[in-house]
């Protein structure tokens, strides 16, 4: 799949594609209900975190599996705006050494799932 991080639709593509494709993709993804539970965790994400997705199925995101992103700046977006398309420079803190990378956070009225997209920087 040559789904890119900055692609204009990646919203769209991602609303239509099967959790086991997201594999594909040379990005961290991570698709959660309106709640914050993680739906689907790819392997790109969890080869970068270090993370087994069996370990992240199923759980609260921004409580237990990336509570570094649980501010102002990340997880209260998702709950202030049904309608999320931004870019964001970060840094991860929990589990590694400090590690900076982009997020793309993503989410559209109406839909039942949101994403948060990960690539290093």
């Amino acid at each position: 799949m040559d789904l890119k991080f900055v692609d204009a639709d990646l919203i769209e593509q991602l609303e239509r594609m099967p959790f086991e494709a997201l594999d594909d993709l040379q990005f961290g993804v991570i698709v959660m209900d309106r709640d914050g539970f993680v739906l689907a965790y790819n392997a790109f994400e969890s080869s970068r975190a270090g993370i087994d997705r069996e370990k992240v199925l199923g759980r609260h995101f921004f409580e237990s599996v990336g509570p570094c992103t649980n501010n102002y700046l990340v997880a209260q977006r998702f709950i202030d705006q049904p309608h999320l398309e931004e870019f964001l420079d970060y840094t991860f803190t929990l589990r590694m050494a400090p590690t900076p990378v982009r997020l793309r956070m993503l989410a559209r009225t109406g839909s039942p799932r949101q994403y948060l997209a990960v690539i290093p920087k």
